[in-house]
């Protein structure tokens, strides 16, 4: 009694300790020394062989108990009750154990003849894993090469550790108890099993090779050769068929490309680039035919039937790749999708914000409408650039040290390439909101005079009155002095001056009555604010007058300046005052006064020379000379 308690104590312990090892193998690294794993697998086995043992003997003590102890025969099937629950957990923990280490070490597969065999997984005495499959493949195809050979003479040899199958003398291959433990069975019923397999295999790459095979083998891929050589043929007859007819009906059909005035392809060209493509497909259709009637070929004899599927995948693995690329990407592309569409919407809406401000729909106080479409511009990028951050880690590649190294890169580039442009940029932002100047205003920057006709954020387009179209960068006029003609004249007006110096000998009143008469006449002065007369100085030989009118009309200055000085010119000379400008001295000595002659009265005589003699009462007579 107290040895089977001892006995089960030992056994709860070994079950503990062997959960424990379980759950420590699965929590370690892949490894491919699989030598501690078998270890662990054989002490698993040895314990359930010693509890079958044990239940052996607990079996005979039952059949060996007397009817009436009916006491003692409840304990003993209580105990082998838990013996078998036990067995079971364990059969259960072995089967996983060696599933789990399957997934960690593959092992070497036996393939003599293409097909697998059987899979090698742990080390002989000396030879590893690799080694064993390598040796089991050259002895399993020497059976094959063997012209003799009789399945009945593959035999199974028992030794003590190992079984071998033997072929006569030869040792084809060595079952040891890890190798049964890795498949889950007894050496001798994996023995049979890798038996029958090398049977298999070896019949089937006889009769695979035999001579009537290849015969039938041969003509099958003389066949498919023809019919390679009768597709590629017909293709071509049928491209030249083919391409006659296009000829034939060319004028119907290719009437070329064109865009209002501009021909995109001239139907000579159209021909020609429609032959071209076409020509394209015929070969590339040839290739197909070609590339897929080779691996049929190969397929059909053993010794090349890999190159068939090399050749197959060649083709199939990267479109299975792009295939599993395109669905595995799928969430992402969804994902950047509704993020796509939802900032599609975020702009919609604020350009429309944009657009009620710019025509004046809605009003804030303080904000400009000119600075709607700016603004809108500004916050758009904005917006577009935080898009793409958030849909940066949702494209393909983007965590890849290339793709991190590329954007970098082109980081690194726009900046260095984008230095004056940048300084332009922010002043082209900052003028927007100094609203120095709008389009249409007549401004003068530098030494440019002209009208605003474009802004961008880079420059800004002035065109003169000469029709000339003057770009200056944004930079430039940050940095200069910026007059504007235009933004008072839309309220108070803008005041256009005029100097003219009249001789001392006109009254000023009067002078400043003809100026005011003069800005009277013109078209685009405005009545009010009235014109005004200022007296600049009192030269030497004459006082400075500067007429000061109002006009709006900031853009026709050099009209308005012209009709102005007209009608000045016309005012004096109809109230017969001379401009006299510069420093002009006239002596009358018998010349017309400088006013225009439809300017003079109809009875106007010009000065003459008036010679006064006085005799004196003393002086003598004149002597005639004659």
């Amino acid at each position: 009694m107290i040895r089977r308690d001892m006995f089960r104590l030992f056994h709860l312990f070994v079950f503990i300790l062997l959960i424990g090892c379980v759950g420590y193998a699965q929590d370690q690294p892949e490894v491919r020394d699989d030598s501690t794993a078998t270890d662990f697998l054989a002490q698993l086995d040895s314990t359930r062989i010693a509890d079958s043992l044990y239940k052996v003997q607990l079996e005979q003590e039952l059949l060996n108990l007397k009817t009436t102890d009916n006491l003692k025969k409840q304990e003993l099937l209580e105990e082998l009750n838990t013996l078998k629950a036990a067995e079971d957990k364990k059969q259960e923990i072995l089967k996983r154990q060696i599933d789990s280490l399957k997934q960690v070490n593959k092992g070497f597969a036996v393939a003599p003849f293409g097909d697998t065999i059987f899979t090698v997984y742990v080390k002989f005495g000396s030879l590893s894993a690799e080694d064993r499959a390598k040796l089991n493949i050259e002895r399993i195809r020497n059976l094959a090469d063997d012209y003799f050979f009789e399945q009945d003479s593959l035999k199974i040899g028992a030794g003590e550790t190992h079984v071998e199958i033997l072929y006569g003398e030869t040792v084809i291959l060595s079952i040891s108890d890890r190798d049964a433990l890795w498949m889950g069975m007894s050496r001798r019923e994996l023995a049979a099993l890798y038996r029958q397999r090398i049977i298999d295999s070896v019949l089937a790459h006889k009769d695979a090779t035999s001579f009537k095979t290849l015969a039938v083998k041969s003509a099958l891929a003389l066949a498919v050769l023809f019919a390679l050589f009768l597709i590629v043929r017909y293709l071509n007859k049928g491209y030249r068929w083919y391409k006659l007819w296009i000829m034939r009906r060319r004028s119907r059909w290719f009437k070329g490309i064109s865009f209002r005035d501009y021909e995109f392809l001239s139907p000579r060209k159209q021909l020609d680039y429609f032959l071209f493509f076409s020509n394209i497909a015929r070969l590339f259709l040839i290739v197909i035919v070609i590339y897929l009637s080779l691996p049929l070929v190969f397929s059909i004899f053993p010794w090349t039937e890999s190159i068939a599927g090399d050749l197959i995948g060649f083709i199939l693995d990267p479109v299975n790749k792009m295939v599993g690329a395109i669905i595995g990407y799928l969430p992402n592309f969804f994902t950047i999708v509704v993020i796509a569409v939802t900032f599609h919407y975020i702009l919609k809406g604020i350009s429309y914000l944009s657009t009620e401000i710019e025509t004046e729909n809605l009003k804030i106080p303080g904000f400009y409408p000119d600075w709607a479409k700016p603004t809108y511009n500004i916050v758009r990028v904005l917006v577009i650039a935080f898009a793409v951050i958030v849909v940066f880690p949702y494209l393909p590649g983007s965590d890849s040290p290339v793709f991190q190294g590329v954007s970098v890169f082109l980081g690194f580039l726009f900046t260095l390439s984008s230095a004056g442009s940048l300084s332009n940029i922010i002043a082209g932002t900052v003028l927007t909101y100094m609203r120095a100047f709008q389009l249409g205003d007549r401004v003068k920057i530098g030494d440019t005079i002209g009208d605003i006709v474009e802004k961008t954020l880079l420059v800004t387009r002035v065109r003169t009155r000469y029709n000339e179209i003057i770009t200056i960068p944004n930079s430039t006029i940050m940095n200069s002095n910026t007059v504007n003609y235009s933004a008072e004249a839309r309220t108070n007006g803008l005041i256009l001056k005029t100097v003219v110096t009249i001789g001392y000998d006109v009254p000023w009143k009067v002078t400043h009555d003809l100026l005011i008469q003069a800005a009277g006449r013109t078209d685009r002065i405005l009545k009010e604010p009235k014109p005004f007369v200022l007296q600049l100085s009192l030269d030497d030989f004459y006082p400075s007058y500067e007429l000061n009118c109002f006009t709006r009309e900031a853009n026709a200055q050099a009209g308005i300046y012209s009709e102005l000085h007209q009608n000045i010119q016309d005012c004096f000379n109809e109230a017969g005052v001379e401009i006299m400008s510069p420093h002009y001295r006239a002596h009358r000595d018998g010349n017309t006064v400088t006013i225009p002659a439809s300017y003079l009265p109809s009875d106007y005589e010009h000065p003459v020379h008036t010679v006064r003699i006085e005799k004196k009462k003393d002086d003598p007579p004149p002597r005639n000379e004659m």
